[in-house]
């Protein structure tokens, strides 16, 4: 296959020694596509907090590898088998590469086919991602932006919008009703506040940051807890606004150690916990589980269909990301500081093509 305007070399920022810095360097552009693949520019990726455990070799990565599973762009070429995309369709790339089709998750439920068992990789984790100029992805499972969403809002919803649009999803609550979510100002939680509000629930905001709790309000959310009043005052601040019960389902994207606890204590007899942080450990108080018949559930990341979905309520809502922009990966460590800081205000990103960025907005993007 030919590529006549793209060029055989570009920059990257590889993961090439396990806890060491990110090396940015020369690599080969990927232009041997299977049938299903797309290689798209990249304009904007984005950092998650799953690149922290790539780096400190978590995950089973072989090096080298570059980073970020959240990534979006303009596609450049096509694969034999594509259908849907054409050369120059704005995308939000999916973290997952080459999904089966055959074993009972993918041939199931269709919400449920992010769970297959023989995919071929994780983009940015156990294949090359994008933080870098080019990357090769699947088309099923990628979505076409939205002619309003950007590219700077499109790529930390690749992964994190598309986790917590799950965990908020799955929760299957009807308009009116309560839902809380521990670790709402974080960088999946400031989007599940807006999701929420979007799907017409009262929202209840835990956080233990001034920044988290600033974007835990602005989101929108009922009421905004800070965490550090304690435990005890957490549940009874919760209980005021939820004729002492509690709500019936409460999200966890924080990993503090105590945060599941928290979430438990605040849903209501018999209601559930959608876990989504990962956390080395998830201990949970036998009283929650037993006395009080508290149900625990995993969540993963959304299914190809979600995600549109919820570029569609991204869309309609004008739902946006709070995020910390960092042009190019010469400034890609800076990012790094600022997320291990402890300061960071939402999602941190990478503008990979300022060219693009331009572009969009003269076609009148601007979420």
């Amino acid at each position: 296959m030919a590529f006549p305007d793209i060029p055989d070399k570009m920059l990257a920022a590889q993961v090439v020694e396990f806890n060491k810095p990110y090396k940015v360097h020369k690599v080969d552009v990927p232009k041997d596509l299977a049938p299903n693949d797309l290689l798209i520019k990249v304009a904007v990726a984005s950092l998650c907090h799953t690149d922290f455990m790539v780096q400190e070799g978590i995950l089973g990565t072989k090096l080298p590898c570059t980073g970020s599973h959240e990534g979006a762009g303009t596609v450049v070429a096509l694969g034999s088998d594509v259908k849907g995309f054409e050369v120059g369709d704005r995308v939000m790339a999916g973290l997952m590469y080459h999904v089966c089709g055959t074993c009972s998750d993918c041939l199931g439920p269709e919400n449920y086919s992010q769970y297959c068992k023989r995919f071929g990789a994780y983009l940015g984790v156990t294949e090359n991602g994008f933080f870098a100029e080019y990357a090769r992805c699947d088309s099923t499972q990628t979505a076409k932006l939205p002619d309003k969403v950007t590219f700077e809002t499109a790529a930390p919803l690749a992964c994190a919008g598309c986790t917590i649009w799950r965990g908020i999803t799955l929760s299957d609550l009807k308009k009116g009703e309560w839902i809380a979510i521990v670790g709402s100002g974080g960088g999946l939680g400031h989007l599940g506040v807006q999701f929420a509000k979007a799907l017409g629930l009262n929202v209840i905001g835990v956080d233990a940051r001034d920044e988290g709790l600033e974007l835990t309000k602005s989101g929108g959310a009922d009421l905004a807890v800070d965490a550090r009043i304690g435990h005890d005052k957490v549940v009874e601040e919760v209980k005021k606004v939820t004729n002492d019960e509690g709500v019936p389902v409460t999200v966890n994207v924080s990993d503090a150690d105590k945060a599941i606890a928290t979430a438990c204590a605040i849903t209501k007899a018999h209601g559930t916990v959608i876990q989504i942080a990962q956390p080395a450990e998830v201990t949970i108080p036998f009283q929650e589980l037993i006395f009080r018949d508290v149900r625990i559930r995993g969540s993963l990341i959304c299914s190809a269909e979600e995600a549109k979905q919820m570029l569609k309520v991204v869309d309609e809502n004008g739902i946006t990301v709070k995020t910390n922009s960092f042009q190019g990966l010469g400034e890609i460590e800076k990012l790094i500081q600022l997320a291990e800081s402890g300061k960071m205000k939402g999602k941190g990103i990478i503008v990979m093509d300022p060219e693009q960025i331009e572009k969009e907005k003269k076609m009148g993007a601007d979420l």
